[in-house]
């Protein structure tokens, strides 16, 4: 009888936290948002972005409170080979805003900037696009 409660508990427990597919979403992520981030990497410098990422920025952007949602590489179109998107998310705009600032001044990200560009700069261009969930989203 005991295991059937403390699985019974972990049901309820996931179905509040709004994991079980369909479940509504908590009041607390009310104002959750997303932001989409496209970086079109300066020509040579893909492998280079992507290893600062993988060794260094995933780290550090989670120190900061921003949530990975994923990351993908386009396979067509203008630039495509030199081309990383990623969407991050975050509790509220105000939140982006603390751990952005915060992470540009973290001296661990400081140091791995300026390591990976000693032979010059990795990125060209960022495009950030900031998104709030669909009520229709089966993410929020």
């Amino acid at each position: 009888m005991q295991k059937v409660i403390l699985v019974s508990t972990a049901v309820l427990a996931l179905v509040g936290a709004g994991v079980v597919a369909g479940a509504n979403v908590r009041t607390e992520r009310a104002d959750r948002v997303f932001e989409m981030r496209t970086y079109i990497a300066n020509p040579g410098k893909i492998t280079a972005l992507h290893a600062r990422f993988r060794d260094h920025t995933n780290k550090l952007f989670v120190k900061h409170g921003m949530e990975l949602v994923g990351y993908w590489t386009p396979t067509s179109g203008e630039n495509a080979e030199n081309t990383l998107v990623y969407i991050l998310a975050y509790p509220s705009e105000e939140a982006k805003v603390k751990a952005w600032k915060e992470f540009a001044a973290d001296p661990d990200w400081v140091k791995a900037k300026a390591e990976s560009e000693k032979e010059g700069g990795l990125v060209g261009k960022v495009i950030s696009v900031m998104m709030k969930p669909t009520d229709y989203s089966p993410i929020k």
